[in-house]
Protein backbone atom coordinates (compact mmCIF):
# COMPACT_ATOMS: atom_id res chain seq x y z
CA UNK A 1 0.00 0.00 0.00
CA UNK A 2 1.61 3.30 -0.83
CA UNK A 3 2.23 6.05 1.70
CA UNK A 4 -0.88 8.30 2.28
CA UNK A 5 -3.55 5.64 0.75
CA UNK A 6 -7.12 5.54 2.22
CA UNK A 7 -8.38 2.37 3.25
CA UNK A 8 -12.00 2.27 2.21
CA UNK A 9 -14.34 -0.23 4.28
CA UNK A 10 -15.67 -3.10 2.16
CA UNK A 11 -19.11 -4.33 2.45
CA UNK A 12 -18.46 -7.67 1.86
CA UNK A 13 -19.96 -10.54 4.14
CA UNK A 14 -16.86 -11.28 6.36
CA UNK A 15 -16.05 -15.02 7.82
CA UNK A 16 -15.90 -15.13 11.77
CA UNK A 17 -12.54 -16.27 11.12
CA UNK A 18 -11.46 -12.86 10.07
CA UNK A 19 -12.04 -11.25 13.08
CA UNK A 20 -9.19 -9.95 14.80
CA UNK A 21 -10.22 -8.05 18.13
CA UNK A 22 -13.00 -8.29 20.61
CA UNK A 23 -12.07 -5.50 22.27
CA UNK A 24 -14.84 -4.31 24.38
CA UNK A 25 -18.57 -5.69 25.29
CA UNK A 26 -20.81 -6.24 22.38
CA UNK A 27 -18.38 -5.30 19.96
CA UNK A 28 -16.21 -7.00 17.62
CA UNK A 29 -13.73 -5.01 15.20
CA UNK A 30 -13.86 -6.70 12.01
CA UNK A 31 -10.83 -6.24 9.31
CA UNK A 32 -10.22 -7.84 6.14
CA UNK A 33 -7.68 -10.28 4.90
CA UNK A 34 -4.37 -8.42 4.52
CA UNK A 35 -5.24 -5.32 6.31
CA UNK A 36 -3.72 -3.55 9.26
CA UNK A 37 -4.71 -4.70 12.20
CA UNK A 38 -4.56 -1.20 13.46
CA UNK A 39 -7.25 -0.10 10.99
CA UNK A 40 -10.79 -1.48 11.78
CA UNK A 41 -12.94 -1.85 8.26
CA UNK A 42 -16.33 -2.34 10.36
CA UNK A 43 -17.94 -2.73 13.62
CA UNK A 44 -20.12 -5.84 13.70
CA UNK A 45 -22.47 -5.87 17.09
CA UNK A 46 -22.64 -9.34 18.57
CA UNK A 47 -23.14 -10.16 22.36
CA UNK A 48 -20.16 -12.10 24.11
CA UNK A 49 -22.28 -14.95 24.87
CA UNK A 50 -23.23 -15.93 21.21
CA UNK A 51 -22.00 -19.25 20.07
CA UNK A 52 -20.83 -18.86 15.74
CA UNK A 53 -19.69 -21.25 13.76
CA UNK A 54 -16.28 -19.90 12.16
CA UNK A 55 -17.89 -21.08 8.47
CA UNK A 56 -20.73 -18.77 9.00
CA UNK A 57 -20.93 -15.58 7.09
CA UNK A 58 -22.53 -12.33 8.46
CA UNK A 59 -21.88 -9.27 7.22
CA UNK A 60 -20.81 -6.88 9.45
CA UNK A 61 -24.02 -4.72 9.85
CA UNK A 62 -25.90 -7.53 11.65
CA UNK A 63 -26.55 -7.96 15.46
CA UNK A 64 -26.50 -11.18 17.39
CA UNK A 65 -28.03 -10.83 20.83
CA UNK A 66 -27.10 -12.85 23.89
CA UNK A 67 -27.25 -16.70 23.59
CA UNK A 68 -27.80 -16.89 19.97
CA UNK A 69 -26.40 -20.13 17.99
CA UNK A 70 -25.25 -19.63 14.78
CA UNK A 71 -24.29 -23.19 13.08
CA UNK A 72 -21.88 -23.92 10.37
CA UNK A 73 -23.23 -23.16 6.75
CA UNK A 74 -25.31 -20.21 7.60
CA UNK A 75 -25.39 -16.74 5.52
CA UNK A 76 -27.10 -13.56 6.87
CA UNK A 77 -27.73 -10.85 5.10
CA UNK A 78 -27.21 -7.16 5.54
CA UNK A 79 -28.98 -5.30 8.63
CA UNK A 80 -30.65 -8.72 10.03
CA UNK A 81 -31.01 -8.86 14.12
CA UNK A 82 -31.14 -11.78 16.43
CA UNK A 83 -32.56 -10.40 19.79
CA UNK A 84 -31.56 -13.32 21.78
CA UNK A 85 -31.24 -17.10 22.62
CA UNK A 86 -31.63 -17.59 18.41
CA UNK A 87 -30.73 -20.89 16.93
CA UNK A 88 -29.95 -21.27 13.00
CA UNK A 89 -28.68 -24.05 11.77
CA UNK A 90 -27.52 -24.31 7.93
CA UNK A 91 -27.20 -24.74 4.52
CA UNK A 92 -29.49 -21.59 5.67
CA UNK A 93 -29.07 -18.15 3.83
CA UNK A 94 -31.04 -15.16 4.62
CA UNK A 95 -31.52 -12.23 2.37
CA UNK A 96 -31.50 -8.52 4.18
CA UNK A 97 -33.03 -7.05 7.45
CA UNK A 98 -34.52 -10.04 8.91
CA UNK A 99 -35.77 -9.54 12.57
CA UNK A 100 -35.37 -12.49 15.15
CA UNK A 101 -36.85 -12.73 18.01
CA UNK A 102 -36.19 -15.11 21.04
CA UNK A 103 -35.97 -18.44 20.99
CA UNK A 104 -37.13 -18.90 16.97
CA UNK A 105 -35.37 -22.26 15.58
CA UNK A 106 -34.83 -21.61 12.13
CA UNK A 107 -33.03 -24.42 9.73
CA UNK A 108 -32.99 -27.57 11.80
CA UNK A 109 -32.93 -30.74 10.76
CA UNK A 110 -36.83 -31.53 9.04
CA UNK A 111 -39.13 -33.58 11.33
CA UNK A 112 -39.09 -36.55 8.86
CA UNK A 113 -38.26 -39.95 9.32
CA UNK A 114 -36.94 -40.17 5.79
CA UNK A 115 -34.39 -37.61 6.86
CA UNK A 116 -30.71 -39.17 6.63
CA UNK A 117 -28.46 -36.09 7.14
CA UNK A 118 -28.48 -34.87 3.90
CA UNK A 119 -27.15 -31.19 3.37
CA UNK A 120 -30.80 -29.84 2.66
CA UNK A 121 -31.40 -26.10 2.60
CA UNK A 122 -33.05 -23.25 3.93
CA UNK A 123 -33.60 -19.69 2.22
CA UNK A 124 -35.15 -16.64 3.23
CA UNK A 125 -35.63 -13.57 1.99
CA UNK A 126 -35.52 -9.74 3.20
CA UNK A 127 -37.66 -7.59 5.90
CA UNK A 128 -39.33 -10.64 7.18
CA UNK A 129 -40.40 -10.60 11.11
CA UNK A 130 -39.84 -14.45 12.54
CA UNK A 131 -41.61 -14.30 16.39
CA UNK A 132 -40.46 -16.18 19.23
CA UNK A 133 -40.81 -19.67 19.12
CA UNK A 134 -40.94 -20.09 15.81
CA UNK A 135 -39.39 -23.43 13.93
CA UNK A 136 -38.45 -23.31 10.22
CA UNK A 137 -36.99 -26.36 9.07
CA UNK A 138 -35.05 -27.25 6.09
CA UNK A 139 -35.87 -29.28 3.74
CA UNK A 140 -35.48 -32.67 2.52
CA UNK A 141 -34.16 -34.68 -0.59
CA UNK A 142 -37.06 -36.29 -1.66
CA UNK A 143 -38.65 -33.44 -1.42
CA UNK A 144 -36.68 -31.37 -3.62
CA UNK A 145 -34.04 -30.30 -0.91
CA UNK A 146 -35.01 -26.48 -0.12
CA UNK A 147 -37.62 -24.65 2.45
CA UNK A 148 -38.13 -21.46 1.12
CA UNK A 149 -39.32 -18.60 2.80
CA UNK A 150 -39.90 -15.02 0.56
CA UNK A 151 -40.08 -11.81 1.82
CA UNK A 152 -41.85 -8.99 3.93
CA UNK A 153 -43.73 -11.70 5.85
CA UNK A 154 -44.67 -11.69 9.58
CA UNK A 155 -44.47 -14.72 11.27
CA UNK A 156 -45.97 -15.15 14.84
CA UNK A 157 -44.82 -16.96 17.51
CA UNK A 158 -45.30 -20.57 17.77
CA UNK A 159 -45.75 -21.13 14.26
CA UNK A 160 -44.06 -24.38 12.53
CA UNK A 161 -42.75 -23.84 8.58
CA UNK A 162 -42.36 -27.84 8.36
CA UNK A 163 -39.87 -29.37 5.33
CA UNK A 164 -40.02 -28.64 1.70
CA UNK A 165 -42.46 -25.73 2.00
CA UNK A 166 -42.38 -22.49 -0.33
CA UNK A 167 -43.95 -19.33 0.92
CA UNK A 168 -44.36 -15.93 -1.07
CA UNK A 169 -44.25 -12.37 0.02
CA UNK A 170 -46.34 -10.10 2.36
CA UNK A 171 -48.11 -13.09 4.15
CA UNK A 172 -49.32 -13.20 7.74
CA UNK A 173 -49.20 -16.53 9.39
CA UNK A 174 -50.45 -15.99 13.13
CA UNK A 175 -49.71 -17.10 16.48
CA UNK A 176 -49.63 -20.98 16.35
CA UNK A 177 -50.33 -21.54 12.43
CA UNK A 178 -49.15 -24.88 11.76
CA UNK A 179 -48.18 -26.04 8.15
CA UNK A 180 -47.27 -29.74 7.24
CA UNK A 181 -44.72 -30.66 4.68
CA UNK A 182 -44.84 -29.07 0.96
CA UNK A 183 -47.20 -26.59 1.53
CA UNK A 184 -47.38 -23.78 -0.58
CA UNK A 185 -48.30 -20.32 0.65
CA UNK A 186 -49.34 -17.98 -1.81
CA UNK A 187 -48.63 -14.03 -1.78
CA UNK A 188 -50.63 -11.77 0.47
CA UNK A 189 -52.62 -14.68 2.28
CA UNK A 190 -53.03 -14.77 5.88
CA UNK A 191 -52.82 -18.13 7.76
CA UNK A 192 -55.20 -17.23 11.23
CA UNK A 193 -54.34 -18.21 14.23
CA UNK A 194 -54.17 -22.13 15.85
CA UNK A 195 -54.32 -23.28 12.10
CA UNK A 196 -53.47 -26.77 10.80
CA UNK A 197 -52.44 -26.95 7.30
CA UNK A 198 -52.23 -30.45 5.82
CA UNK A 199 -48.93 -31.61 4.02
CA UNK A 200 -49.11 -31.04 0.35
CA UNK A 201 -52.18 -28.06 0.43
CA UNK A 202 -51.83 -25.08 -1.77
CA UNK A 203 -53.32 -21.83 -0.13
CA UNK A 204 -53.94 -19.14 -2.74
CA UNK A 205 -52.85 -15.84 -3.02
CA UNK A 206 -54.81 -13.00 -1.23
CA UNK A 207 -57.01 -15.81 0.87
CA UNK A 208 -57.81 -15.31 4.43
CA UNK A 209 -58.32 -18.29 6.66
CA UNK A 210 -59.88 -17.62 9.64
CA UNK A 211 -58.45 -18.61 13.30
CA UNK A 212 -58.88 -22.38 14.19
CA UNK A 213 -59.41 -23.67 11.10
CA UNK A 214 -58.06 -27.21 9.99
CA UNK A 215 -57.38 -27.41 6.33
CA UNK A 216 -57.32 -30.07 4.26
CA UNK A 217 -57.16 -29.04 0.69
CA UNK A 218 -56.07 -26.19 -1.48
CA UNK A 219 -57.36 -22.96 -0.53
CA UNK A 220 -58.99 -20.77 -3.20
CA UNK A 221 -57.18 -17.54 -4.01
CA UNK A 222 -59.63 -14.28 -2.53
CA UNK A 223 -61.30 -16.12 -0.66
CA UNK A 224 -62.07 -16.25 2.62
CA UNK A 225 -62.11 -19.49 4.32
CA UNK A 226 -63.23 -20.60 7.81
CA UNK A 227 -64.65 -23.98 9.87
CA UNK A 228 -67.63 -23.67 10.58
CA UNK A 229 -68.53 -22.01 14.22
CA UNK A 230 -70.14 -24.63 16.08
CA UNK A 231 -69.80 -22.38 19.12
CA UNK A 232 -72.58 -21.94 21.31
CA UNK A 233 -73.44 -20.81 25.04
CA UNK A 234 -75.23 -23.51 26.97
CA UNK A 235 -76.79 -21.79 29.75
CA UNK A 236 -74.95 -20.56 32.95
CA UNK A 237 -72.33 -21.24 35.24
CA UNK A 238 -73.86 -22.37 37.66
CA UNK A 239 -71.18 -23.55 39.74
CA UNK A 240 -68.53 -21.03 38.87
CA UNK A 241 -71.30 -18.50 40.36
CA UNK A 242 -71.91 -20.34 43.26
CA UNK A 243 -68.15 -20.55 44.33
CA UNK A 244 -67.67 -17.03 43.35
CA UNK A 245 -70.56 -16.23 46.60
CA UNK A 246 -73.71 -15.50 44.62
CA UNK A 247 -76.61 -16.20 46.17
CA UNK A 248 -79.33 -18.23 44.84
CA UNK A 249 -81.43 -15.48 44.28
CA UNK A 250 -79.25 -13.74 42.19
CA UNK A 251 -78.68 -17.18 40.72
CA UNK A 252 -82.27 -17.57 39.67
CA UNK A 253 -82.41 -13.94 38.01
CA UNK A 254 -79.63 -15.18 36.10
CA UNK A 255 -81.13 -18.13 35.27
CA UNK A 256 -84.20 -16.80 34.00
CA UNK A 257 -82.73 -14.17 31.81
CA UNK A 258 -80.87 -17.38 30.16
CA UNK A 259 -83.80 -19.39 29.80
CA UNK A 260 -85.53 -16.10 27.90
CA UNK A 261 -82.31 -15.45 25.86
CA UNK A 262 -81.75 -19.26 24.61
CA UNK A 263 -84.28 -21.22 25.04
CA UNK A 264 -87.40 -19.39 24.41
CA UNK A 265 -88.45 -18.72 20.51
CA UNK A 266 -87.30 -14.97 20.76
CA UNK A 267 -84.57 -13.70 18.92
CA UNK A 268 -82.02 -11.43 20.31
CA UNK A 269 -84.36 -8.22 20.13
CA UNK A 270 -87.56 -9.27 20.93
CA UNK A 271 -85.82 -11.43 24.20
CA UNK A 272 -83.62 -7.83 25.04
CA UNK A 273 -87.29 -6.34 24.90
CA UNK A 274 -89.21 -8.68 27.11
CA UNK A 275 -86.02 -8.56 29.73
CA UNK A 276 -86.57 -4.64 30.28
CA UNK A 277 -90.15 -5.07 30.76
CA UNK A 278 -89.78 -7.17 33.57
CA UNK A 279 -90.00 -5.03 36.47
CA UNK A 280 -86.85 -5.77 39.16
CA UNK A 281 -84.45 -7.87 37.16
CA UNK A 282 -81.44 -7.45 39.13
CA UNK A 283 -78.19 -5.67 38.59
CA UNK A 284 -76.75 -8.89 37.09
CA UNK A 285 -79.26 -8.83 34.42
CA UNK A 286 -79.21 -5.46 33.89
CA UNK A 287 -75.14 -5.98 33.24
CA UNK A 288 -76.20 -8.87 30.73
CA UNK A 289 -78.60 -6.57 28.95
CA UNK A 290 -76.28 -4.15 28.52
CA UNK A 291 -73.43 -6.48 27.43
CA UNK A 292 -75.88 -7.60 24.63
CA UNK A 293 -76.89 -3.86 23.56
CA UNK A 294 -73.51 -2.58 23.44
CA UNK A 295 -71.63 -5.83 21.22
CA UNK A 296 -70.61 -4.60 17.92
CA UNK A 297 -70.04 -8.25 17.11
CA UNK A 298 -72.71 -10.11 18.33
CA UNK A 299 -73.08 -12.58 20.80
CA UNK A 300 -72.56 -16.56 21.17
CA UNK A 301 -76.10 -18.35 21.78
Amino acid sequence: MTAGAVLKPTLKILRLNELRDVSQFGKAQTYGKGTASAVPIRTMSFHPTAILDHSAKIHPSCKIGPYCTIGPSVELGEGCELISHVAIEGPTKTGAGNRFFPFSSIGLAPQDLSYKGEPTRLEIGDNNVIREFVTINRGTAKGGGLTKIGSDNLIMAYTHIAHDCAIGDHVIMANAATLGGHVIVEDWATVGALCPVHHFVHIGAHAFIGGGTTVTRDVLPFSKTAAERGTHAYGINAVGLERHGFSKERIKKIHHAYKVLLSSKLNTSQALEKLNSESDPGEDVEMLIKFIETSERGVVK
